[in-house]
This record gives structure tokens, C-alpha cells and sequence, in this order.
């Protein structure tokens, strides 16, 4: 059953009343097709119209949606032979950030990414998608061994954040976050990072400092999240569509101020509304960032993201 933001209510009575006409007409002579085919043309205008200027708030709403997809889909759709890799070797095995091995578009790459889960039972295992020290870890021991036998790093960020538990403090988040950073910053081989939902703090720059950014049309990409930021400047979370205006959390803003460098467009709708199309156009997209990288020693591409990184937020 498809899952309807607050500002698309008028397209979801729309589809509903085309369900009702249907539901009707079942096993009736009557030729409703003309009556449902109109209400279908009107409920796609106002769609497209309702997406053309979404504000950074419906982005963010887009972006955290259930149906988006997730790790796992991309993996799926795009990662021939997928071997995937477990553990830190110091702790345990974080479900929040998964890796493996596999070929996308025939090229050998190691992918890794945020899963949230889509119910609730695959939300608690892989705990929204919130990574914990031994998450970031264990990206890093991956990250060195495709650095190791030169393997290109494609990692997929859709987080809220890292996990802010105490058990996560006791065991050094802050630290695992900047090392998984310096981690993405020292490698000699390439990397690109897609931000394919949302891409909260830290615990997305974890293993997105990479040499070629990449983001979805409707994700978002923050220091912190909008809600966050409204408990902070105006002590109440009712302020986050204010603070998602401020932030500049949007691919259009990001890309003014060169914190990324392509933005993947998605289908009408969003991805959840045609995920097969949105893996593909990402996967696309993922190709030519690494064949543009293609040929470039292990110094070049250090100072690729050295100049990259250097260069945000001029205008």
C-alpha cells in the first residue's frame, strides 16, 4: 500500500476515487476507462506540479520516505556477485552499515552503505540505519582492504545520523567517525559516495568524503537534522521547516556550494514511486563518476579530494 506525504493529499484523494470508480465498476458493462483515464492524467499533473517546488522540508519529508529504496535494493539492482564482509574485528558486526564485495557494470568494486530496514523488524536489527562505532570500523577495515588490492569504493549514505547512544560513546564514536573520514581521504583508489536518501551529520560523512559526490533530487544532505536544528535555536522541533530553509540541505543548494558534484535526477514522484528506474539512473550515474576517475595514480586522486574538499562553500 503506498504511503502519502501531508502535501500530496490531494493526488492520494484523487487515486482513490480512481480505486472507488474501479472497485464499482468490477463485473459491471459499464466502460469507466475514459472517467478513469482523465482522473489518471489529472492525478500525474498535480503530481508533477507538486514535485517541481517542493521546499526543503517536503525534500526532507521525500527524502525519509519508507518506500524509498534502500541499501539492499541498490545492491540488488546494480551489484553482480555481491560478497558481503562482516565485522570490525574488535567487536562485533554492525547491521547499520553493511559492505561487501562485487562487480557493478562488469567493473570489481567494494560497495558499502546506511540500511534502515523497511518494517519493523528489519528497522530494530539494522537500528534505522544509525551506525555504531564498530559500523564506522568496520567500514574502514574495508575501505583498507580495497585500498589493498585496488578495488574502486562506491559507498550509498542514507542516515539520520550515527547512533548517539551511551553504549556508542563508551566505545568511541566521535573517533571512529573522523577515522572512517581519514579513512575516504587517504585512499589511492577511487571512491564516490551517493547520497540516496538522507545524509545526517557525521555519521554521513563517515564514508562519504569522497572524490565524486553524487545525490538524488529529492535527498538531503546536513550537518544536522532539521528537527535538530529547531531544538537548538528556537527549543522546539516545530521550527524544522525554518531550519530546513536555513540549512541549505537541498542537491540544488549543495551544488551552488560545490559540497557535492552531480545531482541524479529522479522519477516523477520521487524514487519510492519507481524504484527499478531511480537504481538505474544511479547506477548510471555511479558508472561515469568512476570512468571519470579511471587512469588517476593513487597521489592524483588524494589530491583530487584534497582540492574537492578545500573548495567547499566557495562562491
Amino acid at each position: 500500500m503506498r504511503t502519502y506525504l501531508d502535501f500530496e493529499k490531494p493526488v492520494a484523494e484523487l487515486q482513490a476515487r480512481i480505486a472507488e470508480l474501479r472497485e464499482t465498476a468490477n463485473g459491471s458493462t459499464i466502460d469507466i476507462e475514459p472517467e478513469v483515464a482523465k482522473l489518471q492524467a489529472k492525478s500525474d499533473r498535480m503530481l508533477r506540479d507538486a514535485y517541481a517546488k517542493l521546499t526543503p522540508w517536503q525534500k526532507t519529508q521525500v527524502a525519509r520516505h519508507p518506500q524509498r529504496p534502500h541499501f539492499k535494493d541498490y545492491v540488488a539492482g546494480l551489484v553482480e556477485d555481491f560478497m558481503p564482509l562482516a565485522g570490525d574485528r574488535a567487536f562485533g558486526d554492525d547491521q547499520a552499515i553493511l559492505g561487501g564485495l562485487g562487480r557493478l557494470g562488469g567493473r570489481r568494486v567494494l560497495v558499502i552503505g546506511h540500511e534502515k530496514g523497511d518494517d519493523t523488524a528489519s528497522r530494530l536489527k539494522h537500528n534505522f540505519g544509525m551506525g555504531k562505532p564498530e559500523g564506522y570500523r568496520k567500514a574502514i577495515r574495508l575501505m583498507q582492504l580495497a585500498d589493498r588490492f585496488g578495488l574502486p569504493v562506491v559507498s550509498l549514505v542514507d542516515t539520520s545520523g550515527a547512533f548517539p547512544g551511551v553504549q556508542a560513546e563508551e566505545r568511541g564514536q566521535a573517533e571512529a567517525i573522523a577515522r572512517s573520514t581519514e579513512a575516504c581521504l587517504a585512499l589511492g583508489v577511487p571512491m564516490v559516495a551517493a547520497i540516496v536518501g538522507e545524509g545526517g551529520s557525521g555519521g554521513a560523512v563517515g564514508i562519504a568524503a569522497a572524490n565524486r559526490v553524487l545525490m538524488f533530487e529529492h535527498a538531503v544532505y546536513s550537518v544536522i537534522s532539521p528537527e535538530g536544528c529547531a531544538s537548538i535555536l528556537w527549543r522546539t522541533a516545530d521550527k524544522a521547516p525554518d531550519a530546513a530553509e536555513a540549512m541549505k540541505v537541498t542537491a540544488a543548494d549543495l551544488m551552488r556550494l560545490k559540497v557535492i558534484d552531480q545531482i541524479v535526477p529522479e522519477p516523477i514522484g520521487g524514487a519510492h514511486r519507481d524504484p527499478a528506474a531511480a537504481i538505474a539512473a544511479l547506477g548510471e550515474a555511479i558508472g561515469g563518476a568512476l570512468d571519470s576517475l579511471a587512469g588517476l595514480s593513487a597521489g592524483q586522486l588524494r589530491a583530487d579530494r584534497r582540492r574537492k574538499f578545500l573548495a567547499m562553500g566557495e562562491l
